[in-house]
């Protein structure tokens, strides 16, 4: 028979036909085998020699059967239902061989490059087929079987590795390499990972195979060790398979082989002097690795203390490499959060633990692995529309990149970046996409800085015209938003996760959340307990104490905190329109406070202002907002209680501050409804809806709250001077009410007139009268606006008060050689200087006497103002002309009072006081005294 094959062999015969031939002569050999084993029973000679003959034949049999086989698995496509028929005939050949067959069938080859070749296949085939199992998943007999086998044949062909492939003159390293990618693919294969199964399948499996994980790891640890002064070829190439390895979730396996990273680290260490390669190896390795669903804190644990222990025995090792363990640890718990996150629903901490990576990214110089988490952090934002966020996300990354040819090498997940082949191409495109997400933001500020950035390159280094004239189209788009388009501040929340229920990134954290626009804290509250179902909601605004920060449970505290301002030295001094400061006032922050009202003292049930003290707790973010987030930790706290007093204050000067945003609100826009004007004026001037001042009067006014409290005399006259102050802002705000309004409610505006009159008589009479002044915008189409407080010179607008202050027009002089256009240009350049008075080159800190004398009769001076005196403390004094007061000021006029306030001050019940000098830095004088204090 075995001449005939091997002609059919030779002839070309269909391999089908040459395995059905080798199967049957297979299969009279076993039954030869079974007549010599009963013959050597009767005689043991003629049957041992029988046994022999037998055995040899059977070898040459399976040897040619093994190799027809193989081939036909190989030739034969993945898809083909043949194929399984011939891997399970394969696994069935393996099954009889022993190490005699395989060391016979490895001598049987002629020579050294044959065997290595026949190795290199069977490798290649073997991880095939463990990649692209040919079994259905739940035949689990028939997969355990094929890998039983497979591992049989792995350790066979191992030994001849180290035999005959490992020494100088004949190692062969891709050899080694597809042995360890192959042991390393057997590990981690979906069939061989018992934890997967149920408790019954596990057992059984254990009980019938044992768990082949733990040997074929052991072998992979032997092999390695085997290499000895070869094992630098293989970093970093075997670094990932290695870590795959460690990453299976088996105790004993991960125990005896993650020692093997430390060889790696000595080995590359004694070598060249670090660790480079590894550690870049290993990081970049393990991202991918954890966030595809291995690792967990077992690992992380005993990776730090199993490498702990060996750099500790080695001296050499000892700082940097604890340096690098503590450096994985720490990406490993981050990489754990996120992982535990990512597939959420709602995705807010999805998005925290992502900066967290990047950030750590940031840190350790990993510029790609930055890059990456920052896509994922841009996509999350535009995900949830959170077009502000996603712009300063996309920000990061542009301002890596320089305006210049450089090529751009790395890959931009998200756009369109195969024709984006220079740094100047790649951050134009990233600048344009940053634009268009703050304009979704309306953030239109920000969106202009980005704006004029693009046109300093458009036109003073690529020269690109038509460009430029594009850029400024849409720049000068957004100021007209900026002025037009309702855009509402957000509010701010306080978040404190408490309890060691939380993951590590939340534990006993306070956050500050941007809410999004309308959002309601109720609504904010529900999406915010929604990740975790059983967490309780703390009712006190309080820090919750040791019991709650230590105890197993899930406790959230939420409240709604107010942003602090920070100075803004250009918007010092001036009159600027509400829609320009409203932007600054909650954005751009990073210190919020949260107000808790308490009473300390005897209460008064008459006058709660009377102990009504405040503690105010300002919180600190690690970066403003908004930001790369909608919220950032509070990494400060401070605490300050304010005095009944001191608070009383800040209710009027915040009180005073609405008002005057009413009217200006209302003089920009005449359409507006009034209702909110006449709650605001009502709850003011009608002393039975809020009791008025007069509160604040029997509280500290009087003589012996000064005799308890003697260091407070100067706030005493803070306070009244804002009093004082209020009576002409309600004046121009009921004089606007009446002119707008409506039959109706006419009896309602009579009666709120009535009650004006008898506060402004009752303040002018104790507090003097205060003068405002009216700001006339000489922009076409552009209201005047009120500029209230001291810092600003102040005139009144109400009845035998009013004064106007618009500039005098003057007879333009003709210009022959001027066009229009730069006559509307000069005009409009002029406009834009003009001062508080209307005066276009009026120094802003000029006093009111210092002002040329009014050439129109548009200047009109009350008859109040036209009988003060300005010079003199006893009233006899004429007025002085308004150029002599500017040449020859008093002395008197130019000092300020101790409250800081400015203005005309008037007294109907006592002798007038000495005049007080308008300026505009007084009110800002004020303020920073008012925050000195407090």
């Amino acid at each position: 028979a075995l001449p005939i094959l091997r002609e059919l062999i030779q002839a070309g015969e269909e391999e089908d036909a040459c395995i059905e031939l080798l199967s049957s002569i297979l299969e009279v050999l076993y039954q030869a085998q079974k007549s010599a084993e009963e013959l050597r029973v009767r005689d043991k000679d003629c049957g041992d020699m029988e046994l022999v003959w037998v055995k040899k034949h059977i070898q040459v049999i399976l040897e040619q059967l093994l190799h027809t086989v193989s081939r036909r698995v190989i030739v034969l496509d993945r898809e083909n239902p043949l194929r399984s028929h011939y891997v399970a005939c394969m696994a069935a050949i393996l099954s009889q061989m022993d190490k005699d067959h395989y060391s016979a069938y490895i001598l049987a080859f002629p020579s050294r490059p044959e065997l290595m070749d026949f190795l290199m296949e069977t490798f290649i085939l073997f991880k095939d087929l463990i990649g692209k199992t040919v079994y259905p998943c739940d035949w689990v007999v028939m997969n355990m079987v094929q890998n039983r086998e497979f591992l049989r044949t792995i350790n066979q062909f191992a030994t001849t590795l180290t035999k005959m492939f490992l020494s100088n003159g004949s190692f062969e390293l891709q050899l080694w390499n597809n042995y360890f990618h192959l042991a390393v693919a057997f590990l981690t294969q979906d069939s061989l990972q018992l934890e997967n199964f149920s408790a019954a399948k596990r057992n059984s499996i254990l009980a019938k195979y044992g768990d082949m994980r733990a040997t074929i790891g052991a072998s992979i640890r032997d092999m390695w060790y085997c290499l000895g002064h070869h094992k630098i070829e293989f970093i970093p190439g075997m670094v990932g398979p290695i870590l795959e390895m460690t990453l299976v979730p088996e105790l004993e396996l991960r125990r005896s082989t993650i020692p093997i990273f430390f060889d790696m680290m000595l080995c590359e260490h004694q070598l060249t002097g670090s660790f480079s390669r590894f550690e870049d190896e290993i990081l970049r390795r393990l991202d991918s690795e954890v966030e595809g669903g291995r690792g967990d804190e077992q690992y992380k644990q005993l990776f730090k203390s199993i490498l702990l222990s060996c750099c500790q025995r080695h001296p050499e090792m000892a700082k940097p490499g604890t340096d690098f363990v503590e450096l994985v640890t720490a990406l490993l718990e981050r990489l754990l959060d996120y992982r535990a996150v990512m597939n959420d629903e709602n995705k807010t901490y999805s998005m925290s633990c992502t900066v967290n990576l990047l950030n750590f990214y940031k840190e350790i110089d990993r510029q790609a692995m930055y890059i990456r988490y920052l896509y994922k952090l841009k996509d999350l934002h535009i995900s949830y529309e959170n077009y502000t966020e996603g712009a300063y996300t996309l920000l990061l990354h542009a301002r890596l990149l320089t305006w210049s040819e450089e090529p751009n090498t790395a890959p931009v997940p998200g756009l369109r970046s195969h024709h984006l082949h220079t740094q100047r191409q790649l951050k134009e495109a990233l600048y344009n996409q940053i634009i268009e997400y703050f304009d979704q933001g309306k953030m239109w500020e920000e969106a202009i800085h980005i704006c004029k950035e693009l046109a300093e390159q458009y036109e003073s280094h690529v020269f690109d015209y038509e460009m430029l004239s594009d850029i400024l189209q849409r720049e000068a788009k957004f100021y007209e938003k900026i002025l037009k388009v309702l855009r509402p501040s957000p509010d701010y929340f306080a978040v404190g996760y408490y309890g060691q229920g939380f993951p590590t990134f939340l534990r006993n954290r306070v956050f500050i959340y941007r809410g999004k626009e309308y959002e309601r804290r109720e609504d904010f509250e529900m999406q915010l307990l929604s990740p975790f179902p059983n967490a309780e909601k703390l009712k006190s605004t309080s820090p919750p104490g040791q019991d709650i920060t230590g105890s197993p449970g899930q406790y959230i505290q939420c409240f709604t905190v107010q942003p602090v301002e920070e100075a803004k030295v250009q918007l010092k001094s001036r009159i600027i329109p509400e829609q320009i400061t409203n932007f600054y006032k909650a954005n751009h922050v990073q210190q919020f406070s949260y107000s808790r009202p308490f009473k300390r003292g005897l209460n008064d049930p008459d006058n709660e202002f009377a102990n009504m003290w405040i503690e105010r707790t300002t919180f600190e973010t690690a970066y403003p907002l908004p930001g790369i987030l909608r919220w950032f930790a509070v990494t400060a706290t401070t605490t300050t209680i304010i005095s009944p007093l001191e608070n009383a204050i800040e209710t009027m000067m915040k009180t005073n501050e609405k008002i005057m945003s009413e009217i200006n609100r209302h003089q920009n826009d005449p359409s507006l409804p009034i209702n909110p004007l006449s709650m605001l004026l009502n709850g003011i001037v009608d002393p039975a809806v809020m009791g008025g001042f007069a509160k604040y009067e029997a509280a500290f006014f009087q003589e012996s709250y000064l005799k308890k409290h003697p260091r407070d005399a100067g706030n005493i006259e803070k306070l009244k001077d804002l009093i004082a102050w209020q009576t002409p802002l309600l004046a121009e705000g009921i004089r606007i009410h009446g002119q707008k309004v409506t039959e109706d409610l006419r009896p309602f505006h009579e009666r709120m007139e009535q009650c004006f009159e008898q506060l402004r008589a009752k303040v002018e009479s104790q507090y003097g009268v205060r003068e405002m002044v009216f700001f006339e915008d000489q922009r076409s189409g552009r209201p005047r606006s009120m500029a209230w407080g001291p810092n600003c010179a102040r005139l009144s607008h109400a009845g035998a008060r009013q004064v106007l202050h618009t500039e005098a027009p003057s007879a333009p002089k003709p210009a022959p050689h001027t066009s229009e256009s730069e006559d509307h240009r000069n005009e409009h350049r002029e406009s834009r200087s003009s001062s508080l008075f209307g005066s276009r080159r009026q120094d802003m800190r000029q006093s009111i006497s210092e002002l040329p004398e009014p050439k129109d009769e548009k200047w009109r001076l009350s008859r109040n103002m036209s009988e003060s005196s300005l010079g003199s403390s006893d009233g006899k004094q004429p007025l002085l002309s308004q150029a002599a007061a500017s040449a020859q000021p008093s002395a008197a006029g130019l000092s300020l009072p101790p409250t800081g306030f400015g203005g005309r001050v008037k007294s109907a019940s006592k002798v007038p006081p000495l005049p007080r000098r308008i300026s505009p830095a007084v009110y800002e004088t004020f303020l920073e005294q008012s925050d000195a204090t407090a």
